[in-house]
């Protein structure tokens, strides 16, 4: 077993036992030492866009869509709401992860952490929600979540916005859906063999999102999560907006989608906001 010191000094030891990256008697294997390196790298990423909401707003909302046991959340509220100020919302379907996520709250006295038992969509019509939010986080959001969570935080004018995008089906189901009329195209020659339509396809998606979110006045970072081993997919997508909307961008997603005979998906990568 290895010491403790690599703990940042502000973190909960009660939280690290409550979500097993330290064993109960609280020290570290190996395994728990590199999700700790991980979690960490991740919220060196995150830090300075929670440094910029607070400067701009004291009592800045971070809202955690399809959070799980909300791991993510509670990491950031620990290292930085808890001392610093702002309030973050749980937004996860599943009633039995946000009861355990309450309970566990409560115990560490994380007061301005709430929790809503939702999907991201009816989560846009619950009044209880902020109207308006500085901050969106989805991690691994299956499928269109991670869409309906871009959505979320355009229409509710979050000032960032940060994804690690998981699986979406919906580009690749289209690209096989109509593949004999396709092949007609020589471009479509990157997605004509099965592993290659999904990851094309998985690829694709992401490159939509980018333009959809550099179209709606966002700076764009993406860059990958290294060593980042609790999902195959570990590309970062960070946006923060700086009112600059990229007509470009939006006419660019349009000429993609009719290049890919991808336009019945217009509604997903270009919402009316």
């Amino acid at each position: 077993m290895e010491e403790i010191k690599d703990i940042k000094p502000q973190q909960s030891i009660e939280l690290l036992k409550s979500l097993h990256i330290l064993t109960r008697d609280g020290k570290l294997n190996q395994d728990s030492r590199r999700k700790l390196k991980q979690v960490y790298h991740l919220y060196q990423l995150i830090e300075p866009y929670l440094e910029k909401a607070l400067v701009t707003n004291p009592h800045f909302s971070l809202v955690d869509h399809g959070a799980g046991k909300s791991y993510l959340g509670f990491i950031l509220y620990d290292l930085f709401l808890k001392d610093k100020g702002g309030a973050l919302f749980a937004i996860e379907h599943r009633p039995e992860l946000i009861e355990k996520a309450k309970a566990l709250a409560e115990t560490l006295k994380f007061d301005r952490m709430h929790f809503f038992a939702s999907d991201i969509k009816n989560s846009l019509d619950d009044a209880s929600l902020p109207h308006k939010v500085d901050m969106v986080t989805a991690l691994h959001a299956c499928d269109t979540a991670t869409d309906d969570a871009i959505l979320f935080g355009l229409k509710k004018e979050a000032q960032y916005i940060v994804l690690i995008p998981c699986c979406q089906a919906e580009v690749s189901k289209t690209l096989r859906s109509d593949k004999s009329d396709q092949l007609k195209y020589t471009l479509s020659e990157l997605w004509r063999h099965p592993i290659h339509t999904r990851e094309f396809g998985s690829h694709l998606t992401n490159v939509l999102r980018c333009l959809l979110l550099e179209g709606m006045g966002y700076k764009v970072t993406v860059t990958e999560l290294v060593g980042w081993e609790h999902s195959m997919k570990n590309e970062l997508i960070m946006a923060e907006n700086i009112h600059q909307p990229k007509k470009i961008a939006l006419d660019r997603i349009e000429e993609i989608l009719k290049t890919c005979h991808l336009e019945s998906l217009r509604s997903r990568f270009l919402p009316t906001i």
